[in-house]
């Protein structure tokens, strides 16, 4: 859930099922809030295919994802996160990422092995070079 204190500063530019993505306006940063426990593989794509098409049209220098809401851990769709979109963004500039982790020890774990899995397998990953940082807030991630 957004926080109340920074509704003011965000854009809603498009809601899914399972996400909803803001702009934060006056600036270049981006917003994903996931909104439920899971998004299925092809609606997390779908999400993230709007989102680089304003990545590439309006060059946006931050992400921000959400993921408080979630509680389910999906490898696959961290891997294609990671090793496809990631490396394309790379291309148009998007080199800074903020991620807002659930609170669920559990799935904090899962993130930190799954992303350790990639980088092992893929050494040569653009991701490796990005600024991604993870906040507790999304007041820091957005001054940060």
């Amino acid at each position: 859930m957004i926080e109340t204190s920074i509704q003011d500063q965000l854009k809603l530019t498009k809601a899914f099922n399972h996400a909803k993505v803001y702009s934060v306006i006056g600036t270049k940063v981006l917003v994903i809030e996931a909104t439920r426990e899971y998004i299925p593989i092809e609606e997390f794509k779908t999400v993230f295919a709007y989102v680089g098409e304003i990545v590439k049209q309006e060059k946006v220098a931050k992400l921000i994802f959400d993921k408080r809401a979630l509680r389910i851990f999906h490898q696959p769709s961290m891997e294609w996160y990671f090793i496809d979109w990631k490396e394309e963004m790379w291309g148009y500039g998007l080199r800074t990422h903020r991620k807002l982790l659930p609170e669920d020890t559990i799935f904090r774990e899962s993130v930190k092995i799954g992303r350790e899995k990639i980088f092992r397998e893929n050494p040569r990953l653009k991701a490796r070079e990005m600024d991604i940082q993870y906040r507790e807030d999304l007041v820091a991630a957005i001054e940060d």
